[in-house]
């Protein structure tokens, strides 16, 4: 069974576009799993803590047969490898990889929540997810085309 999934990258130490782009291939990389679509990059201002550099973000469609949650430890796995350190909250970060939709699956455990619960009020995500697919509707909040409409600019430029 293949599903298709959506995550969302970001970075902004260390190179972030190089960071964004090792990441994807090493998510192609994954057991069972492949990449078929990837946005555009996007600069984005810092959110939270203010006082760091611009993040680069970007989103993929991949498609594959993988659980959550082992798709969920790969992805730390990838954050790990590319040096990422959690201490706090929107603090900087070599590499952010957040899983966003899972098909129509809404699940919530200790672990992970999917949806992504804040990803239709980020348009760093909402825009280069927007940009893959313009007819994605977000399980229990509804049509991305309607969110993207309703979000506040918050400073996302394509580059």
């Amino acid at each position: 069974f293949m599903s298709k999934i959506y995550i969302a990258l970001g970075s902004n130490l260390d190179e972030p576009s190089e960071q964004i782009y090792k990441a994807i291939n090493l998510i192609d990389a994954i057991d069972d799993l492949s990449v078929t679509h990837i946005s555009s990059l996007y600069k984005t201002k810092p959110i939270g803590k203010i006082d760091q550099p611009d993040f680069i973000n970007a989103a993929i469609e991949v498609e594959g047969d993988i659980s959550p949650e082992n798709l969920h430890a790969a992805l730390q796995d990838i954050e790990t490898q590319a040096g990422r350190i959690r201490k706090e909250l929107n603090e900087p970060r070599t590499l952010d990889l957040d899983i966003l939709l899972i098909d129509d699956l809404i699940m919530k455990t200790k672990k992970l929540t999917v949806p992504h619960p804040r990803m239709h009020q980020r348009q760093f995500v909402i825009v280069p997810l927007f940009e893959i697919n313009q007819k994605l509707n977000i399980p229990g909040i509804g049509p991305i085309n309607k969110i993207l409409k309703s979000l506040p600019d918050q400073g996302v430029v394509k580059i």
